[in-house]
């Protein structure tokens, strides 16, 4: 006959073992929440103001664009995506100028612009002392190719 002290709980046979199983709901409800966040985000993250651009035979991929001015059909102005006053343009492009001597500034503008609206854009810059100024274009699509 076994003892008083053997049949105690936890020391006998039918003793309670640790449960070893993990819980997985939390897990799934935290992933869940971090799916539907990332589903909300993804949009927002989108590079870029959009904008028509204009196509061309020779255009190529821009491979190290660190400032990028972009110029939508309402003329509004944008710096690496920031909106930017017309009249501040000058100010933050000398500000890169100093910062950056050697920079290219890639423009960006809708392809429906009138010429003489990027050209004033891109005389501001030129003014505030940025010397490397290149146009973006899209390449043109194969079918339209000569």
């Amino acid at each position: 006959m076994a003892s008083p002290s053997t049949l105690e709980e936890g020391t006998g046979p039918r003793a309670r073992r640790p449960l070893a199983e993990i819980n997985v709901t939390p897990l799934v409800d935290v992933m869940l929440v971090l799916l539907i966040i990332s589903l909300i985000a993804a949009p927002m993250l989108q590079r870029g103001v959009p904008l028509e651009l204009p196509a061309a035979e020779t255009a190529r991929d821009i491979q190290d664009s660190r400032i990028v001015v972009s110029i939508d059909r309402d003329l509004r102005i944008f710096i690496n995506d920031r909106p930017v006053h017309y009249e501040l343009l000058e100010e933050r492009m000398r500000a890169v100028a100093a910062a950056l001597p050697g920079e290219i500034v890639y423009v960006r503008a809708d392809r429906l612009l009138p010429y003489g609206e990027v050209l004033l854009v891109m005389d501001r810059i030129r003014k505030a002392g940025v010397q490397r100024i290149a146009l973006v274009t899209t390449p043109l699509p194969r079918e339209k190719r000569g």
